[in-house]
């Protein structure tokens, strides 16, 4: 029971970094805000724990002997992370294209949780940190290139 709350407090923890995440793309207005951040966040941490915690309940049978690659339910994780990330892509007819870097964060968000999961905090933290720094300065930089380019028009 100890290791299910500490795997929750795991949970927890990659719901917040996912919402630092998330807040920067509801400030910016984007279709995937601060729930969905979280949620992704929060879901691949889980997910990479209950494989965890599947794994080590079969290996316990030694009538049941499995092998499992760890990398799989990253691999799984990434796919349908992958699908949730292209829907927020839009094409227009006159050939631009918007989400993609909303679809981008939710996949790093996912990269988050699943380093949580796996007890990296300092690195998920330090992830979810640059992610959002990213977001905020190269956001800024590109309104003022779009406006000096704008100028020279």
């Amino acid at each position: 029971m100890e290791e299910q709350f500490r795997q929750l407090g795991s949970v927890a923890i990659a719901a917040g970094l996912g919402a630092m995440v998330g807040i920067e793309r509801e400030f910016a207005d984007k279709p995937a805000g601060l729930r969905t951040h979280m949620l992704v966040c929060a879901a691949s941490a889980a997910l990479m724990l209950i494989g965890d915690a599947v794994l080590h309940r079969f290996q316990e049978n030694t009538a049941t002997s499995i092998s499992a690659d760890p990398l799989r339910i990253i691999q799984a994780i990434i796919v349908g992370i992958s699908f949730l990330g292209a829907g927020t892509i839009i094409h227009h007819g006159d050939h631009r294209v918007e989400g993609l870097t909303t679809a981008s964060s939710i996949l790093l968000t996912s990269a988050i949780g699943i380093a949580v999961a796996v007890h990296q905090n300092a690195f998920a933290c330090g992830v979810a940190c640059l992610t959002v720094l990213v977001l905020l300065v190269v956001r800024q930089a590109e309104k003022r290139i779009a406006n000096r380019l704008s100028k020279k028009s």
